[in-house]
């Protein structure tokens, strides 16, 4: 578990279709175990699958800035993104912690990845395996990284 001077309010959004029964218990599970060491929310936003792309982009990344817009630290996770591991992202976490950051929020992006206005926002981009991940498994796998 990640360990850090005081414990930042997390937010995590995600961009997509409505999740799987089976992706939405493990999501509870996971949520369930952080809150015994921070505050942290879970916000789906849903995606339109008849939308252009170029539509789907701007209305993902103009809902994902709002609900981010409050917070100092915006980490965007992307398959371009930095490689990180397991440390790294505890230092990330940690380095939030020191700063004056009051909050964080991770975003991850629906189908067509992240608009450029999310995109320009974002203190630092991420990625969490130099595979394409399925925006229900990035969830998944971003919620044990913080957990571990």
């Amino acid at each position: 578990m990640f360990c850090f001077k005081r414990a930042i309010p997390i937010r995590i959004l995600s961009v997509g279709k409505r999740r799987s029964p089976g992706v939405h218990l493990l999501v509870e599970e996971y949520m369930e175990k952080l809150r015994h060491y921070c505050s942290v929310e879970d916000i789906h936003v849903k995606s339109n699958p008849k939308s252009s792309r170029y539509s789907m982009l701007s209305s993902s990344s103009s809902c994902t800035l709002k609900i981010s817009g409050l917070f100092l630290t915006v980490v965007v996770l992307d398959e371009h993104g930095l490689d990180v591991g397991s440390e790294q992202l505890a230092n990330l976490l940690g380095d939030a912690g020191r700063t004056s950051s009051t909050r964080l929020a991770f975003c991850i992006g629906g189908p067509y990845g992240h608009g450029p206005r999310l995109r320009d926002r974002a203190d630092v981009t991420i990625r969490l395996s130099s595979m394409v991940l399925n925006h229900q498994i990035a969830l998944i796998v971003l919620l044990e990284q913080l957990y571990r």
